[in-house]
């Protein structure tokens, strides 16, 4: 089944026709009607692929109702071509009914005042246009509308470069989030060729992929001594588990650090598992996708708030959730996986650190 034709009733194919973020808006609602009957119905990727089909759709919509507005409000068509990329969950192709924006722009050509002009007002108003449409804006400010995530192709090659030069935390982090790009609209050569620099950056530079290694090997502690699936002790989730810091992205980031190793193209972590596995070089990849899926079911149930028809979520797992022995089970085992890979991998950390001190 193509991702275009889920929705029988066009609900779906009708978001292209929305004239503003308002009827944006309502027609994301109505999608989002239809995909919670599905939620549990059908596979988790399946179903995520219909949502983040749904997001794509909207985004593309807004980036059209955006180019109006700017026709409207003076600026006149864009001044040369561009492409609207995702980054997080939705450059994953893992976005939730809740996910908030992650986004950039990549402007054609060598920087000059006419697109700056335009691209600057283009980049705030698109944001707001996806604000309006029900996509909070990044608290880490990951939207077209800062200068860091719009730039001219040449622009970010050489931040791009930049971030690969310096090693340290703050520029790994920022390079790690740039990884998941994905194109979603305008012109795909321009995303195709940013992909290109990116990779190519990567291409035996052991430094560089130890230091990717070496943001990925944190994160928090989710088992104790014994085994016991470690929850939240104080504040209002006191009970609960986080399921995304707690096993969604450590698995995401140890995916995405073998992919980046091995010049693995796809963003989606589920796509990276299948490219890797054909390398034939690690073992365990079976358990790592069946736990990824674990994470992903649990992460698309957790509990979650409805306002003005928007969905909401902590990402966290309920306490009363957790006694259910059979979800219990499952997010132990994943999380055992995911202390044992942390474990081989921060070995890999020593052993590379100390070939290249």
């Amino acid at each position: 089944m193509e991702r275009a034709d889920w929705n029988e009733d066009n609900r779906y194919l009708s978001i292209a026709t929305a004239g503003s973020p308002q009827e944006l808006k309502a027609k994301r609602i109505a999608c989002q009607t239809v995909l919670l009957e599905q939620l549990n119905v059908i596979p988790v990727e399946e179903w995520l692929s219909r949502v983040n089909a749904m997001h794509d759709r909207i985004a593309g919509a807004a980036v059209s109702i955006c180019e109006a507005q700017m026709k409207e409000a003076g600026y006149g068509p864009p001044p040369c071509a561009y492409s609207f990329i995702v980054f997080g969950s939705a450059g994953r192709q893992e976005a939730t009914l809740w996910s908030d924006q992650d986004n950039g722009l990549i402007v054609e050509g060598e920087p000059d005042g006419v697109k700056k002009v335009y691209f600057e007002a283009f980049g705030v108003m698109l944001s707001n246009v996806l604000e309006q449409a029900g996509y909070e804006k990044c608290d880490g400010k990951v939207m077209c509308s800062e200068p860091l995530w719009r730039k001219t192709l040449p622009e970010w090659k050489r931040q791009l470069e930049g971030w690969m030069s310096q090693l340290e935390w703050e520029p790994i982090r920022y390079l790690i989030i740039a990884s998941d790009m994905r194109h979603v609209a305008g012109k795909t050569a321009l995303s195709a060729e940013w992909r290109e620099a990116l990779h190519a950056g990567f291409v035996n530079n052991e430094k560089l992929s130890t230091a990717v290694l070496r943001n990925t090997v944190r994160h928090k502690a989710t088992l104790n001594l014994l085994g016991q699936v470690l929850t939240e002790r104080f504040g209002d989730y006191a009970g609960g588990f986080d399921v995304k810091y707690g096993v969604y992205i450590p698995l995401v980031n140890i995916v995405r650090h073998l992919a980046l190793l091995h010049g693995v193209r796809d963003s989606s972590t589920l796509k990276r598992l299948e490219q890797l596995a054909k390398l034939g070089k690690y073992e365990h990849l079976d358990d790592i996708r069946r736990a990824f899926l674990t994470a992903l079911r649990m992460r698309v149930n957790t509990p979650y708030a409805v306002q003005d028809g928007l969905l909401s979520s902590s990402d966290y797992i309920a306490e009363s959730d957790l006694k259910n022995k059979q979800l219990l089970s499952e997010l132990r085992d994943s999380l055992l996986l995911v202390r044992r890979l942390h474990k081989a991998l921060q070995r890999q950390l020593r052993s590379a650190e100390r070939r290249q001190s």
